[in-house]
């Protein structure tokens, strides 16, 4: 079995490679090849890799290559994990959109509308000469925005589900504040990428006791800690909201916040120059503790199940996914990009039913996906006039002036990669 990770150089990949290396019986890799076009840094990645899978006795191969097409020939399956523009980019997107008082974040607002803009139009390239070259592989995109970018591949006819590891983490960390084994824990998990809600917390599977009041009688508190939310707002609504929906919930808060503190860009710069430099070391042969302050935390047990349950060997049964909706959220179109729990085999990601959804939340959806529609055509064909429907369309700006202001901005901190700017 192959397996290529296109951005491979990234300092992500350790985590990526140590899950290969440990669940080896579930996803028996025999090449894994990180392609990434810098060099340098594939280098010092790679060799990190290649001592990680020495030190726990995996005997499949690893090699390194900034050719797209060498990498992915013969690939069983190709996992993207890019960033276009690099943090530079990232940095942009997190700063000029709060002069408008609007949230400046890397997936979410106008921020995360940039990077959809610069990456559309690589990932779909790169799902192409995949397809060329081998037009069975699986595309896993782990690449933000995630909802997005998979709407994309899938709308192009490309083998493709999207990954997050944002339900994984919430797994973990409700399994451990239960004293159960990750395994007895089902999320009722839905929404669109990094807009998404526990409506329920099931122990044994999707018709298991729902145990999500005891962890918010239990529990709330801490939860609420981690989630940067006030306790009161938990138990009124009686779910768990994603991390992210504090932009939303919270949003001027948050603006104030990140305007009189370092960029989350800068301080990811900062920690990757760190990482590099350890894993330089030859002497180094596991990630580093510090890898663990650089996010995806269990990015690489849920690529793992994912890769595993497509190429047929096994995996969890049930995972969450983004995919194509088609009639689950009956107020959502069939073609809109969704994240909730599937069943994953090798014909794909078929999504399990869904509770009815609360107004409350189906509304904030159904806003989101027309913007994230709105977004891909942007994406897609380019033109100021599309950026501006982008922008208005989202809930996190949604007044002209804002969205003209934007419009601008974007385009001007993006030109180099627009091809039609």
């Amino acid at each position: 079995m192959k397996l290529t990770v296109v951005g491979g150089g990234s300092t992500y990949t350790p985590e990526l490679v140590d899950g290969f290396a440990r669940l080896r019986d579930t996803l028996p890799l025999e090449e894994l090849v990180l392609m990434d076009p810098a060099r340098d840094r594939l280098e010092l990645v790679g060799g990190l890799a290649r001592r990680i899978f020495t030190r726990q006795d995996h005997t499949g191969r690893i090699t390194t290559t900034d050719n797209l097409d060498e990498a992915v020939d013969g690939a069983d399956a190709v996992l993207l994990q890019l960033r276009v523009g690099g943090q530079a980019a990232r940095q942009q997107d997190e700063t000029w959109p709060l002069e408008c008082g609007c949230v400046g974040q890397e997936t979410t607002g106008a921020g995360g509308l940039a990077k959809a803009l610069r990456t559309v139009p690589v990932v779909l390239d790169i799902a192409d000469r995949v397809r060329r070259t081998n037009p069975h592989a699986w595309i896993i995109d782990f690449t933000n925005p995630v909802g997005i970018v998979t709407r994309a591949l899938l709308r192009a006819g490309h083998k493709a589900v999207g990954l997050c590891n944002v339900a994984i983490g919430l797994q973990r960390k409700f399994a451990a504040l239960l004293s159960v084994a990750p395994s007895e824990i089902h999320l009722d998990h839905v929404g669109l990428n990094h807009l998404t809600w526990e409506t329920a917390v099931r122990r044994g599977g999707p018709e298991g006791e729902d145990v999500l009041p005891k962890l918010l009688g239990e529990h709330g508190d801490r939860i609420a800690s981690d989630l940067r939310l006030p306790r009161p707002l938990l138990d009124t609504l009686g779910v768990v909201p994603s991390y992210y929906l504090r932009y939303y919930y919270a949003h001027d808060e948050v603006v104030r916040e990140l305007r009189t503190k370092p960029s989350r860009a800068a301080e990811v710069a900062g920690m990757e120059r760190e990482l590099l430099a350890l894993y330089a070391d030859p002497a180094l042969d596991e990630k580093p503790e510090l890898l663990a302050g650089r996010g995806g935390a269990f990015y690489s047990e849920a690529a793992v199940d994912l890769a595993a349950a497509l190429l047929g060997g096994g995996g969890t049964p049930y995972q969450v996914v983004n995919t194509y909706n088609r009639g689950t959220l009956p107020f959502l179109p069939d073609d809109a990009v969704i994240e909730v729990q599937a069943a994953v085999g090798a014909k794909g990601a078929i999504p399990l039913p869904v509770h009815p959804v609360d107004p409350l939340y189906a509304g904030l959806m159904a806003d989101v996906t027309a913007y994230e529609h709105l977004a891909l055509e942007a994406a897609l064909h380019g033109g100021r006039d599309r950026v501006f429907r982008a922008l208005l369309s989202h809930p996190l700006i949604g007044q002209y002036a804002y969205a003209e202001t934007l419009t601008d901005q974007l385009i001007a901190h993006n030109r180099e990669h627009l091809a039609w700017a």
